[in-house]
This record gives structure tokens, C-alpha cells and sequence, in this order.
């Protein structure tokens, strides 16, 4: 905890007063996020607000939710994204320069139904021969997606998987599974356990898998920069380790 209140010298941490209320010093951070990251967020959130009182308000919104409220300048404090779509963002001179740091990580791996017998995926070739037995897969066209095409294509399977493969949009690929609109879904651990009527089987096998990368930067039209540096002080340092797992979630290698 000392290692923590050292990272935030230079900005005022906001205790409550005896009436448990929080005096009017603390912020109220906008955060923009893709469904990725959510998880990680909301354990970081709450323990933020109780060392600082800066209150995180998350919304997840998808890439053309983003590129709508990018376009606008729409408020917003901080933006959590995967780090393909930040360099985007960065170059696009929408975030405070030098403000982006990668915080997290998180496994990609496949999902089935809720009693359905487990596929072999324990090594690359079990898992080629499981996708190509697959009446159907989806996965989302996000960074989770990308880690499936890519594994897809790695096994020479591609043009063989083309007409059974289903993009996912604005929600999780393992919620086509519970709904029987596909047979298997590839996606981030952290998105598909939660999924009910479905069983996450295992991370992708060796060389196939990746993980997904995110980063945090702080918002060109923030007016809480303090704030928001604080918040990406928070999620660096090694106190926002056992809140990233218990979102099913890693640090990223630093």
C-alpha cells in the first residue's frame, strides 16, 4: 500500500469526511472501453474510488460507438483500448501525448455449450482437427478476433473455415454459442467464461495463442487530467495485480 501512496505524490488523495461523504475535490472520470477490457475495470474501478474518491464512469462501446465520440470530441477522461486501436487513437492526436501506458493482458481461447462434450485442443494439430469438425465457429473482428484468423491461418486452414466462421458484434462470441447460433467461439477468457450455457474449454494451444494487449491513455478533452494520471499511475502499479485476476485478467509484461 506504501509503494502505492509513493506513486501518487503530487496528487491529492480524497479521504471522506466523517459523514462518509466525499469532499468536492473528487472527479468523476469518463472512461471509454471496449468490451476487452471491461472485466479488469470493474475491480479497478471501486478500489480506485476508495483510495482516491475519483469516481470511474465506464462505458463500453464498441468501434463504432468509438469512432462516433472520437469524430465529436465527445467529453471523456480516459480511453482503454487494445494497443493496435490505440495507435490509432495516438495518431489521430486524440490522447494527452506520452499518456498511454499498457496495463493488461488477457488469454484468448475457445468456448461450446453448456454440455457439450469438450473438443481436443491440446495441441495445434488437435485443435486444427477440432475446428475443421466444426459445423460453424465465431469470433469477433476485435483483437481476440484477430489472435483466431491469424491461428486459422498459421494451420492452412483458412479458405476451409470461410464458410463456416461467423463474425460476432456487440457482445460476446460464446453468447452466439448459448444461443445455438454457433457451434464454437474463440475469444478472451475474460469475455467468454462469464457466458451462461457455455463452458470455456482451454486457451489456444502453443504457438496459436496471443494475448490480447490493452492500454490506457488520458482523453485530449479531459478536464481531469490529475485525475486520470492518477488512475494510470493506479492500474500500472503492483497493487492492480490481484484486481486484473480476479477480472480474469494479467498485468502485461513490462
Amino acid at each position: 500500500m506504501m509503494q502505492w501512496l509513493n506513486l501518487l505524490a503530487g496528487t491529492c488523495i480524497v479521504a471522506p469526511d466523517a459523514t462518509g461523504r466525499r469532499p468536492a475535490q473528487a472527479a468523476e472520470l469518463i472512461v471509454r472501453s471496449s468490451m476487452g477490457a471491461i472485466s479488469g475495470l470493474n475491480e479497478l474501478g471501486p478500489a480506485f474510488t476508495r483510495l482516491t474518491g475519483h469516481k470511474l464512469i465506464v462505458i463500453q462501446e464498441s468501434r463504432t460507438e468509438l469512432e462516433q465520440r472520437l469524430t465529436s470530441d465527445a467529453p471523456a477522461d480516459l480511453i482503454v483500448q487494445t494497443t493496435s486501436v490505440m495507435d490509432g487513437v495516438i495518431g489521430r492526436g486524440k490522447v494527452v501525448k506520452g499518456s498511454s501506458v499498457i496495463f493488461a493482458r488477457a488469454a484468448v481461447g475457445l468456448s461450446v455449450k453448456s454440455g457439450a462434450p469438450w473438443p481436443d485442443i491440446g495441441t495445434p494439430e488437435a485443435f486444427k482437427r477440432t475446428l475443421l469438425a466444426a459445423g460453424s465457429i465465431v469470433y469477433s473482428l476485435g483483437g481476440s478476433g484477430l489472435v483466431a484468423a491469424r491461428a486459422i491461418e498459421k494451420l492452412g486452414i483458412a479458405g476451409q473455415m470461410k464458410s463456416r466462421t461467423v463474425h460476432s458484434d456487440g457482445g460476446p462470441a460464446a453468447g452466439y454459442v448459448a444461443r445455438g447460433e454457433a457451434e464454437m467461439a474463440i475469444q478472451q477468457l475474460n469475455v467468454s467464461k462469464p457466458v451462461a450455457g457455455t463452458d470455456y474449454v482451454g486457451n489456444l494451444p502453443g504457438d496459436l495463442h496471443e494475448y490480447v494487449v490493452f492500454a490506457v491513455a488520458i482523453m485530449a478533452v479531459s478536464k481531469e487530467q490529475e485525475a486520470a494520471r492518477a488512475f494510470i499511475r493506479f492500474v500500472a502499479s503492483p497493487e492492480a495485480t490481484p484486481l486484473l485476476k480476479k477480472g480474469m485478467m494479467e498485468p502485461a509484461s513490462r
